[in-house]
């Protein structure tokens, strides 16, 4: 195990927390503890900023020049302002570090980087592009001599940290996850406990449930699982018919867990979905701690801090009085895009969220929308009724179009470098009300018991009844119309809606009354964070970008940003429950007060399930625990391992390589399926490499160099020359794969293409351009 390693990221982290929060101070000056757990997120832009601009010119200038702006930024601001608290920073360092040797400890258990169950191989290969390359943006390392068309902003961050510590790629894939997973955690904690303290209720019980929520917890299908298997058999199998579900995995018993299942949930099965067998029937809804397991260096797992961070920059805009003007407008406008833009470039599917974010906040605000714009041109907006309302939200909308605009701007040379053919289609096959439930429903539930509480503030004892029973009918009409989404999720958002623009109601008398909490507002910016998860969830089920894949990666993408806004939101709203839900009458008081505590109490214990049967299963699978995400190939793929580590010591820069194509998800040399594997592992670009290359760019492109790949390794001198020079190849490989798929090859009898090294069943051949243009 390399402890020392571990040691250098933590101290990396901890250090970057604290210059960041400096500057964070000024970003959240009404945060509690002024904004501290996203001291880390905000040095991470500044580097990033840098490093993306300047990087056009030279990648290690951009992130000194990072560095120098960060720390200059840091003097700047700390030369105005009180110091960062020290207490309040270990408390914050406590957080990360346990959410930090936690995530270690998962990955040094499985730390491979393979190509399967995932998309490690294409992180991994982007992360040793970029710590290839001298300038950006990187080379593909499938498609040589061409720009990557990925958003590759989250693999850049990693090759920033990996060149500050200094450490080997290998060992900074699985570094960074854990570094990723702890900037989640800690940014969930952070704010879920500003949240809270806003509305005067216990911050460290919000933060660790919410934190707990973001980290451990899965949906609820695992447990709803157990609970088939627990029950006979006679009575599962009909609880599992009555809602589709067909009795298979945990429902049969523990031995029979795997878990990938919780996270393939909704079915999905079009026509063309055959060649993406790991998914092969389902769409994809993962949820944090299924995604660390797994391993991935993915986007959506990499971009999950950031948009913590911009939520919080909303919250900072909601807390902020109208009559400071200014300082709202360079949130929404200054801070807000600069986040915006990393997201652009890191997660493309989260950058709209981030407007979106802004334009619910804006539009939910206690501020008005009209103080936002100058005083002289205020008077011809409306202020009340139905005009008053449609203007706040045209507003809203209006400083949601700005955000994206500048979000574009600091994300432009990205734009540049991307196609796409892919297009917005609608009204795909909605899910089931018990998919959503299975899903969404450990959420879903404290939202529901949270809007029924308020209701009671408003109204009387039988108004708030009728209420209740009013949603459970929308929800059975909802899924009997296939709307379960609309039934399910929507009367959650226009509740959450209402009580932010009402006044607070008055304790009521009865067997179920809330009790007011005093205040000008019901509620607060949990109900953003609530109403911005919603919004998502509808909008899945009736648009969706049109893939090979179905709706696969639109729900995929979208699920895990609901995931981390109701995260946030789930734990303030479960300590009001707790402790400021108190019914007026004694005769319901205690019942109210522990029928809470128990709901709390199986919420948080159902859904544990999944960690304390995935975790054991997990521990079972190194034998010696470490973080080389390349360690496994002495055993797997021994005929390979040495050539590959030759390639990556020996070979610098990023000249142009050919390899086996296509190459798809497994790595099966007996069937001629390279995986990409010696440019995935090392960074180098192959002329052809995993056939993802025909959805970044298109089939016919990329069937024209696999062709050209087998020419080039068994076709006539004069194509092969011709070949071999239209691509610069400079070295071409031949292993297991390239030996079943082209058998005996010719290339290696020309003139300028000599053997350079030989190990293991690997010929790697040098290929000298002079010669080959002299012959």
């Amino acid at each position: 195990m390399e402890y020392g390693l571990v040691v250098i990221w933590l101290a990396l982290y901890l250090l970057l927390t604290y210059v960041g929060a400096t500057i964070a101070s000024a970003l959240f000056p009404r945060f509690a503890e002024r904004g501290i757990a996203f001291g880390l997120p905000v040095a991470l832009v500044v580097l990033w900023l840098s490093t993306y601009f300047v990087g056009r010119v030279s990648i290690t200038a951009g992130i000194w020049l990072g560095v120098v702006a960060l720390v200059a930024g840091a003097i700047a601001v700390a030369y105005r302002r009180e110091p960062v608290d020290l207490r309040s920073f270990g408390e914050v360092a406590a957080v990360f570090t346990v959410a930090f040797l936690f995530l270690v400890w998962v990955r040094a258990l499985d730390p491979a980087i393979s190509p399967l169950a995932g998309e490690k191989f294409l992180d991994f290969g982007l992360v040793q592009s970029l710590l290839r390359a001298d300038t950006l943006p990187p080379e593909d390392m499938w498609f040589a001599g061409e720009p990557v068309a990925y958003y590759y902003g989250g693999h850049l961050l990693t090759a920033i940290l990996t060149k500050l510590t200094g450490t080997a790629g290998q060992y900074a894939y699985n570094l960074a996850l854990a570094g990723f997973y702890a900037t989640l955690v800690t940014g969930v904690y952070g704010l879920a406990g500003a949240v809270a303290a806003a509305r005067d209720v216990p911050r460290r019980l919000a933060a660790a449930l919410s934190a707990f929520f973001v980290g451990i917890a899965s949906n609820l299908t695992t447990p709803a699982r157990t609970i088939l298997w627990l029950l006979p058999d006679g009575v599962a199998n009909g609880l599992a018919g009555a809602v589709g579900y067909e009795i298979s995995g945990l429902a049969n018993g523990p031995d029979e867990f795997y878990f990938w299942d919780a996270s393939r949930v909704i079915k999905d099965d079009p026509a063309d979905f055959a060649t993406y067998t790991p998914a092969r029937g389902y769409s994809v809804n993962e949820f944090p701690l299924f995604a660390w397991l797994n391993g991935d260096l993915h986007a959506h797992m990499m971009s999950t801090g950031f948009l913590v961070l911009a939520a919080a920059l909303c919250f900072s805009y909601y807390q902020t009085p109208a009559e400071e003007r200014r300082r709202r407008l360079a949130l929404l406008f200054g801070a807000l895009p600069a986040v915006a833009g990393l997201m652009a470039v890191t997660n493309t599917w989260s950058f709209p969220s981030i407007a979106g974010l802004a334009m619910v906040t804006v539009a939910m605000a206690p501020a008005s929308p009209r103080s936002l714009v100058p005083t002289s041109l205020r008077d011809p907006i409306p202020r009340e009724g139905a005009a008053g309302e449609g203007s706040r939200i045209g507003l809203a909308v209006a400083v949601a179009v700005g955000v994206v605009g500048l979000g574009l701007l600091w994300s432009l040379p990205f734009w540049f470098g991307v196609g796409s053919g892919r297009e917005v289609t609608y009204l795909p096959d909605r899910s089931s009300i018990a998919e959503l439930i299975g899903i969404h429903g450990l959420f879903l539930a404290p939202f529901a018991l949270y809007l029924y509480a308020q209701v009671g503030r408003s109204l009387d004892t039988r108004q708030t009844r009728y209420v209740g029973l009013g949603f459970l009918a929308t929800v059975a009409v909802g899924a009997l119309v296939d709307l379960a989404a609309i039934g399910l999720v929507l009367p959650l958002l226009v509740g959450a809606w209402l009580f932010a623009r009402s006044p607070t109601g008055q304790p009521t008398e009865g067997p179920l009354p809330a009790l007011a909490d005093g205040g000008e507002r019901s509620v607060g910016f949990e109900t953003v964070l609530l109403v911005a998860g919603a919004g998502l969830v509808i909008l899945v089920e009736f648009v969706f970008i049109k893939e090979n894949v179905g709706r696969m990666n639109t729900v995929f993408k979208t699920y895990m940003q609901v995931w981390v806004l109701w995260a946030a939101a789930v734990g303030p709203i479960l300590a009001w429950l707790l402790t400021r839900w108190r019914p007026d009458s004694e005769r319901t008081r205690s019942l109210v007060k522990n029928g809470t505590t128990v709901f709390v109490v199986v919420l948080v214990c159902s859904t544990s399930v999944y960690a304390a049967i995935a975790l054991p299963n997990h521990v079972g699978r190194a034998d010696e625990p470490t973080l080389d995400g390349r360690a496994y190939l002495d055993d797997s793929h021994p005929a390979e391992a040495e050539a590959i580590r030759w390639m990556d010591r020996e070979i610098d820069g990023r000249p142009n390589i050919v390899t086996a194509a296509p190459a798809g998800y497994y790595w099966d040399p007996e069937e001629g399926q390279g995986a990409s594997a010696p440019s995935s592992l090392t960074g180098i670009p192959t002329v052809a490499g995993w056939y993802h290359e025909k959805q970044y760019r298109n089939a016919s492109v990329y069937n024209d160099r696999v062709d050209d790949v087998d020419t080039i390794y068994r076709g006539s001198g004069a194509q092969q020359r011709a070949l071999l020079q239209k691509y610069d190849v400079k070295y071409v490989y031949y292993g297991p794969a390239e030996q079943a798929r082209y058998g005996v090859i010719t290339v290696s009898q020309l003139e300028g293409v000599s053997e350079i090294h030989r190990s293991g069943e690997v010929v790697i051949y040098r290929v000298d351009q002079t010669a080959l243009a002299e012959s």
